[in-house]
């Protein structure tokens, strides 16, 4: 009798177990099909991205629904087992336990999604993937000038969310504030290299400065937020060997580089046009006072 109960059991841990690996097999497949035939659905490449991660997470909640289902009879055997060995496995593995809450703070909350830019764990660059350990960013900068791509990608800890301040160029405000300065010589037309720098900036980024004023009237709605202005400002300072004129403006966080080109040549067109009114300055060096100099010569009979 107990031999023909130990067959049966036996037997039923053989289908349960061959159940589980029909199932996942399945359920792998069907996900991976999917998978590939969203792209010709979803054109926009966000929303497909979006979509593939969303197909992955019910897959593998299918899988655990699949393996509980099928175990439903022992899994109150294995509840203090579970208990034990998880207590070991959760000092073990800290880092990959806090990087698991840092994915699920990062999809549930605003911190960052793929496709901003964002400064992470000392990484500047856009976020091209998320996943359950790791945050993918393409790195900007290092050593190459500008924000620009220099071809590497870096692999963060998401628990990283927790340790670090995470710096996010994109979320709610997708403009970010800029300056050049302009030296200009003592003796220019002041008035005029203030309208010059107030009519480059006008055509370079008025349009960025109507759209930021616009995301910036959300800003002030959505937080205690003073209600700052988006439009370009000139301010003057006078050192000792200029006057030092800085524009200040709004730009689109992945355009600051180009716009930088744009208004540059702008300026330097506009005053090369000014009829000498208006002269960039450089560093000079003045002399207040030359030392003595004693020449000997020594005469040969």
């Amino acid at each position: 009798m107990d031999d023909l109960i130990n067959s049966i059991i036996q037997n039923t841990q053989i289908i349960q177990l061959i159940t589980v690996i029909v199932g996942v097999i399945i359920i792998l497949t069907v996900k991976n099909i999917i998978r590939s035939r969203l792209s010709r659905y979803i054109k926009d490449s966000d929303n497909s991205y979006k979509s593939k991660k969303a197909v992955n997470v019910v897959g593998y909640f299918l899988i655990i629904l699949l393996i509980s289902i099928i175990y439903r009879d022992s899994l109150g055997t294995l509840t203090v087992f579970f208990g034990i060995a998880g207590a070991g496995i959760a000092f073990a593995l800290q880092e990959v336990i806090v990087s698991i809450a840092g994915w699920l703070a990062i999809i549930l909350t605003d911190i960052y999604k793929s496709g901003d830019r964002v400064m992470l764990g000392g990484i500047k660059g856009d976020v091209i993937d998320v996943r359950v350990l790791r945050t993918t960013i393409m790195e900007i900068g290092s050593w190459v000038d500008g924000d620009l791509y220099n071809g590497r990608m870096v692999r963060i800890a998401n628990s990283f969310v927790f340790k670090e301040p995470v710096y996010n160029y994109s979320s709610d405000f997708p403009f970010l504030w800029d300056e050049i300065k302009v030296p200009i010589q003592y003796g220019s037309d002041y008035a005029l290299a203030r309208e010059i720098l107030y009519d480059a900036a006008r055509e370079v980024v008025g349009d960025y400065s109507k759209k930021a004023e616009k995301n910036w009237d959300i800003m002030v709605r959505k937080f205690l937020i003073e209600n700052a202005s988006t439009h370009p400002m000139v301010n003057m300072t006078a050192n000792d060997n200029w006057v030092e004129f800085t524009l200040r403006y709004v730009v689109d966080y992945k355009k600051r580089v180009s716009v930088k080109d744009k208004l540059f040549m702008n300026i330097l067109n506009k005053v090369e046009n000014s009829s000498n009114k208006v002269e960039f300055a450089s560093a000079t060096f003045a002399l207040t006072k030359v030392p003595p100099i004693k020449v000997e010569s020594e005469k040969k009979d």
